[in-house]
């Protein structure tokens, strides 16, 4: 296959189907997918396609090739799942995106009791080919961990996550009542801890629960499964949420949203809200990067389409934002965080008769009230209806004294920035610093809050909310696994192993198994072969098996094998592969080869 460099080591898990005589058995199905995505998503180098976007062609009928290239990936993987009684049968095959060819396949059948064993063989083994095929991982020993001794607990939890991404406030406490159940037959279980914990942070920032007693909870939970596990990067990403919503700290945000995507660097959340972080902070650079990622990884997602549009009002390219923000609006008409910012960015480009219309049109359930009178003082300030206006600003006035004013007192912020009364909008933000008001962060640097910067205290809170040495870049360059001494030892040793014992003949010969050879380990032989050799382990293998098909070919006791006979005693199992390698090495076909003599 020819892909570019950039599309080589890529991988979408497509929805493993189940095979199950009950439908009632999707969930467990759908979890199982899910664990292989999280446990490729664990390999640094490897872009693994998030689970939102894989499973939107859940149940489409679609072309792998179509798939591939509408996620930008090279490789797919296709499974299905058989649950019968206590036995498990999983299938896994790779096929290559770009020309719809399968080049791995296998079937395991085993008690349910050792899924997560399971689970572990078949990332490891896919990590290995692609590893083969498209160029160095560095892979653990292990990619996935035994979760639980009880059977129940893990369905209670596989449920509970099924129903959880349906993101809604029905589903989403049903799944808390089955994290519970988990967690009453296996007090450990860190799985079903982080469900109630993202479980209560929805019910948190959607309203559907007090927002402290929420984000207590949330952290609750947390807090118990770091104390059995501490490289869950979900929990990192909730606490970076905490520390910004509930503490307005930048800091501790920044610090764990890294450690999320440290732990997993696929973590789509943690990219997510890396960038969000960082365009609030006015780092416009460090913030596409996160979203280039986060986008490559989750180019189907409605969620990762809000931060492009946010990312873009942020960055002054409104129309561009309002495209995106749309996009979201039609997937999801209740999508609060998208139609929040649609009103400021109407307002920006002088649209305010829509901005008010906005509100008109909208389902009562999705109105949060605050953000409804605060964008109609603002839409009626800009076109000096001075009644209006007044009427507007005094209603989010009076919602800023509730218990949850919050949002309605950011209102007052962005509403003095917007009218330049830099006196009011300061007193605003001194207040809240002293009360460390979250929406402090997400507002001060707020396009419609820029008349603020003219003023000589914008550069003082600008530093005091996000502080120079945490915006700093920092080096992440690897050393290489291989010093150049042993580099030139392991080198001429593979020589000498090519040459003397020809393990190239063996058609399963792995890498894994090469690297027992000459004693080195796995990781090491595959950045050698890549970065000091300039090959994969197939590319520079098969080279061997080309050259002793030109060998074989040539000698005239061989006349009366097959091209294809010649090549399975090259040391190629497939014809394909055999064909494709060949051309690549000589630049013509077999039989072309043959018959220049």
């Amino acid at each position: 296959m020819k892909s570019s460099e950039s599309l080589q080591k890529t991988i979408a898990v497509l929805p493993f189907v189940n095979r199950s005589t009950s439908e009632d058995n999707e969930y467990f199905s759908d979890g199982i997918t899910e664990e292989i995505i999280n446990a490729l998503a664990k390999i640094q180098g490897l872009k693994v396609t998030s689970r939102t976007s894989s499973f939107y062609f859940k149940g489409k009928n679609l072309p792998i090739p179509q798939i591939a290239k509408e996620l930008k990936v090279a490789t797919v993987l296709e499974g299905s799942v058989r649950l019968s009684g206590h036995m498990l049968r999983i299938t896994a095959q790779l096929i290559q995106g770009e020309d719809d060819f399968q080049f791995w396949s296998e079937t395991w059948d085993r008690p349910l009791e050792n899924v997560f064993e399971v689970q572990d063989e078949i990332s490891l083994r896919i990590a290995d080919k692609l590893r083969e095929h498209f160029g160095h991982l560095e892979i653990q020993e292990h990619l996935v961990a035994k979760q639980t001794h009880n059977m129940d607990a893990y369905s209670y939890s596989l449920k509970a996550r099924f129903l959880k991404n349906k993101w809604n406030p029905t589903d989403v406490k049903e799944a808390i009542d089955l994290y519970k159940n988990a967690l009453a037959l296996d007090p450990q279980h860190t799985s079903s801890m982080m469900g109630l914990a993202d479980s209560y942070s929805f019910l948190a920032m959607t309203g559907f629960m007090d927002f402290l007693e929420a984000w207590s909870l949330t952290q609750s939970y947390i807090e118990q499964s770091l104390k059995i596990d501490t490289q869950i990067p979900e929990a990192y990403y909730l606490l970076a949420n905490h520390a910004i919503f509930t503490e307005c700290d930048f800091g501790k945000a920044i610090e764990n949203a890294l450690k999320s995507i440290a732990i997993q660097p696929n973590y789509v959340e943690g990219q997510q809200f890396l960038s969000f972080l960082f365009i609030i902070a006015g780092q416009e650079k460090r913030a596409r990067k996160h979203l280039k990622i986060a986008t490559d990884i989750n180019p189907l997602s409605e969620e990762t389409g809000f931060y492009t549009g946010y990312m873009d009002y942020m960055t002054g390219n409104y129309s561009r934002a309002l495209l995106k923000l749309n996009e979201c609006i039609a997937a999801n008409p209740k999508n609060i965080p998208a139609l929040s910012v649609k009103s400021l960015v109407l307002l920006q480009i002088g649209r305010q008769h829509e901005m008010i219309q906005l509100f008109d049109d909208l389902p009562k359930e999705v109105i949060v009230e605050s953000e409804k009178t605060g964008s109609l003082a603002l839409a009626y300030k800009a076109l000096h209806d001075k009644p209006n206006g007044q009427k507007y600003f005094k209603q989010v006035q009076e919602q800023a004294k509730g218990p949850n004013g919050f949002t309605a007192s950011s209102y007052l912020f962005l509403y003095y920035s917007y009218s330049n009364e830099l006196e009011s909008a300061f007193n605003w933000v001194e207040n809240a610093w002293e009360n460390k008001s979250s929406l402090l962060l997400l507002r001060f640097n707020d396009p419609i809050a820029s008349p603020i910067k003219t003023d000589s205290r914008y550069q003082k809170y600008q530093d005091l909310l996000f502080p120079k040495e945490l915006l700093k870049w920092v080096n992440t360059a690897k050393k290489p696994l291989l010093g150049a001494i042993d580099q030139a030892k392991y080198s001429e040793q593979l020589v000498q192993l090519m040459g003397n014992e020809k393990p190239y003949l063996d058609a399963n010969l792995s890498l894994r198994s090469l690297a027992k050879y000459i004693q080195i380990h796995p990781n090491q032989l595959s950045w050698l072969l890549n970065e000091s050799l300039g090959k994969n382990f197939s590319e520079y293998i098969n080279h061997f098996r080309v050259e002793m098909f030109k060998s074989l070919a040539k000698d005239p006791t061989n006349q009366h094998i097959t091209l294809i006979g010649l090549a399975y005693e090259s040391g190629f199992n497939s014809k394909t592969v055999f064909n494709t390698y060949f051309k690549k090495e000589t630049g013509i076909t077999p039989k072309q080869f043959i018959r220049q003599g």
